[in-house]
């Protein structure tokens, strides 16, 4: 039977070579690696790892009197996450990134136990902790009874530390960093690596033998499994009301009118992507919102209920001028921050991209989870 060691990795190669060691100090044999990581991750391995078969993958080989072709990995092995049109992403951030490295594990996951000559190593030592977790579902998912997954532990100094890669056959002794920053040297042969086996139940048997066919989205996937509700954005724009995780910031009329003419604009984008992520199409610079100033002047209109524009005032928000705007805007996002949080201004907030004066105005929240109530 064949061994794959299926690893996620972010910035710190590190546990590849570390997880190798400790599987082979556990006699247990390594036929294949393959590591799902991101691009940044990509770059890492192979500066560090593999660096022209001079990297410390090879040096661990050498060093344990390893053929180097007893085990496949290489370029080819390196799983990259990537969006829906093939491009590379730097890092787990966002939901829409997860869900991509969610699918990226299962499909690989699907792939390899789908052979029953193979028993699968699933490590979790590496990358973010989402990373690992994805990598758990995959696991659960499709792992049978010969498939395992293991977490590696390194003695804390050691740990991450990029002078150390595994315990060497020779001692040698390495400058390391403390807790509180100061440098200092130890002997590897104080480091130790432990492999920890990590129980898990696999739902394989439960699914319906169409999921065992081909690789399945992770949505339908998922409706065996308890999901935490999708975060919505309710905009109540005759109340001047939003709503979000649960809740409520009443938003005085004027900022509403604003602020609904970038939900709108967000609404009515005409790309036709899934969803929003990283996407800045519906965004407009200054001159882009003044001339669109009847949207905002109806908007207001239509929220105070006040039809006659003769009874309105035509400053402020019925005559935007570059000052007005940034006052707007700035307190519409002290509304958003003091309501719902900082990390909720990043997504609902009423965001700039660029340089002046070159600026543009929007919001990144997906227009598929915003839900406008008139």
């Amino acid at each position: 039977m064949k061994n794959i060691l299926l690893a996620v990795c972010g910035l710190s190669p590190q546990v590849i070579t570390e997880t190798l060691y400790a599987l082979h100090q556990h006699y247990k044999k390594v036929d294949e690696i393959h590591i799902i990581t991101t691009r940044d991750g990509k770059e890492k391995i192979f500066a560090h790892l593999l660096a022209g078969k001079s990297g410390y993958y090879y040096k661990y080989l050498k060093d344990y009197n390893i053929d180097p072709t007893s085990i496949n990995f290489g370029p080819d092995n390196i799983h990259t996450i990537t969006d829906q049109y093939g491009n590379e992403i730097s890092d787990i951030i966002t939901e829409y990134d997860n869900e991509l490295l969610l699918k990226k594990c299962l499909d690989i996951t699907f792939f390899f136990t789908s052979d029953p000559n193979n028993a699968v190593f699933f490590s979790i030592a590496g990358g973010r902790k989402t990373m690992s977790a994805c990598l758990i579902v995959a696991a659960q998912f499709y792992g049978r009874p010969q498939d395992r997954i293991y977490h590696v532990l390194v003695s804390p100094e050691f740990e991450s530390n990029r002078n150390f890669f595994y315990p060497p056959p020779e001692p040698c002794t390495i400058k390391l960093i403390g807790s509180n920053g100061t440098p200092f040297y130890k002997s590897t042969k104080y480091a130790e690596v432990t492999l920890v086996p990590i129980p898990f139940v696999s739902i394989r048997n439960q699914l319906s033998k169409d999921y065992l066919k081909q690789p399945t989205d992770p949505g339908t996937l998922m409706l065996s499994l308890i999901k935490e509700k999708e975060t919505k954005l309710i905009v109540h724009l005759i109340s001047s009301k939003l709503i979000y995780k649960n809740r409520e910031l009443d938003m005085m009329p004027a900022r509403m009118a604003l602020y609904a003419f970038f939900i709108f604009k967000k609404k009515e984008c005409s790309d036709k992507r899934n969803n929003c992520n990283n996407c800045n199409n519906c965004f407009v610079d200054i001159q882009g919102v003044f001339n669109e100033q009847d949207k905002i002047t109806k908007l207001y209109k239509k929220i105070t209920k006040n039809d006659d524009i003769k009874l309105i005032s035509d400053t402020g928000i019925l005559n935007l001028d570059v000052p007005n705007f940034n006052s707007y805007k700035s307190r519409i996002n002290s509304d958003i921050k003091r309501v719902f949080g900082h990390i909720a201004l990043k997504e609902i907030g009423i965001s700039s991209i660029g340089v002046r004066p070159n600026t543009r105005y929007g919001i990144f929240f997906d227009k598929n989870k915003i839900e406008v109530v008139y």
